[in-house]
C-alpha cells in the first residue's frame, strides 16, 4: 500500500482561530499581529482552509495585524483568495473578535484598504460600523443582459456594488444573472458585485446578493447590503434608518445622511456571532 504523505509547509504553530458569522456571512480570523501564517504560499492556504466539507470553510479568511495609527489593520481575502478592499460583515465580525481578545476596547478603529473603518461592540454582540463614504453613486443605468434590457443602479461602499430591483426576489436566478453582472463589459475589468432587491413595508429591503470573490450567492452581504439600502432609498424616498432582510433571515441595519448625489455618516449595525474557537492543524488546506 502506498503512503500518503502530509506536508507542512506553511504553519509556523499550530493556528488558533475564531470561527464567526456576520447574518450568515462566514468568516475565519486570525491574529497575525506577531506572524503565524507564513506568506509562502499564502494563496494555497487562503483557498484550501475556505473550502467547505474539506476544510473549515468560509467566505473569507481576516488577518489581524499591527497599525501604526490605529488600534489595528487587517488583510482580508476572499474564498477564492483575491484581495477585498472591504467587507461590512467581516468588519463587525473582526471588531468584535479583537475586543473579545483584549486586542481593543468596545470602540476602536482598523485600517482596511477602502479607509480606516470605526467600529462600536455592544455586550451582546451587535456591531456598529461606521462606513467609508459611497463613491460613484449611478442611478438606473442602462444594461444589456441574455435575458433583456435591465436599469441597474451602482455605487461603491468600499468595493463596487450593482442594484437590481426586482419583482420577485424569490424566483429571480440569482446566480446565473449575478454572475453574468459581475463579468458584464460596463463593470470591467475589475468586475462588481451585483445584488437583487425588492423593497417592503415599513422601510424594509430584501436583498440577495452574488459576491465577487466568493463567485456565488451568500447569505448577507454587508457592503451589497449598504449599497442596495441607499440606493432603494435614494429612488423611493426612503428615510434612514432602513433595515434589509438578508438571505440568512437575518437583519442589519442602515444608517446615513442624504446628500444631493451621495451620503454621508453611514453606518452598518448588526450581529456578529462567534461560532466557534479552534486549532487549525496542517491538514486543514494540505490535501
Amino acid at each position: 500500500m502506498a503512503e500518503i504523505m502530509i506536508k507542512n509547509e506553511y504553519l509556523v504553530s499550530p493556528i488558533n482561530f475564531y470561527k464567526m458569522s456576520g447574518c450568515g456571512n462566514d468568516f475565519i480570523i486570525i491574529d497575525n499581529r506577531s506572524p503565524v501564517v507564513e506568506e509562502k504560499d499564502l494563496f494555497a492556504f487562503i483557498v484550501g482552509v475556505c473550502r467547505r466539507k474539506m476544510s473549515v470553510g468560509a467566505d473569507g479568511i481576516i488577518l489581524i495585524e499591527n497599525s501604526d495609527t490605529v488600534d489595528f489593520k487587517w488583510r482580508f481575502y476572499n474564498s477564492d483568495g483575491s484581495v477585498a478592499d472591504m467587507c461590512g460583515n467581516g468588519a463587525r465580525c473582526v471588531a468584535r473578535f479583537a475586543y473579545l481578545n483584549g486586542i481593543t476596547g468596545s470602540d476602536m478603529a482598523f485600517e482596511t484598504l477602502a479607509g480606516v473603518v470605526s467600529a462600536s461592540v455592544s455586550e451582546t454582540g451587535v456591531v456598529k460600523i461606521k462606513m467609508t463614504d459611497p463613491l460613484n453613486l449611478e442611478i438606473d443605468r442602462p444594461l444589456i443582459l441574455k435575458s433583456g434590457n435591465f436599469a441597474v443602479s451602482s455605487v461603491n461602499t468600499g468595493v463596487p456594488h450593482a442594484v437590481m430591483v426586482v419583482d420577485n426576489i424569490d424566483e429571480t436566478p440569482v446566480k446565473e444573472m449575478g454572475r453574468e453582472i459581475r463579468f458584464h463589459p460596463d463593470f470591467a475589468p475589475a468586475g462588481t458585485n451585483a445584488n437583487f432587491v425588492s423593497v417592503q413595508p415599513d422601510n424594509i429591503v430584501a436583498v440577495r446578493t452574488y459576491e465577487r470573490g466568493v463567485e456565488d450567492e451568500t447569505l448577507a452581504c454587508g457592503t451589497g447590503c449598504v449599497a442596495s439600502a441607499l440606493i432603494t432609498a435614494r429612488k423611493y424616498a426612503l428615510s434612514s434608518p432602513v433595515t434589509v432582510l438578508t438571505r440568512s433571515g437575518g437583519y442589519l441595519r442602515i444608517y446615513f445622511n442624504p446628500h444631493q448625489d451621495t451620503y454621508s455618516d453611514v453606518y452598518l449595525e448588526g450581529d456578529a456571532r462567534v461560532i466557534y474557537r479552534a486549532e487549525l492543524c496542517e491538514e486543514a488546506w494540505n490535501y
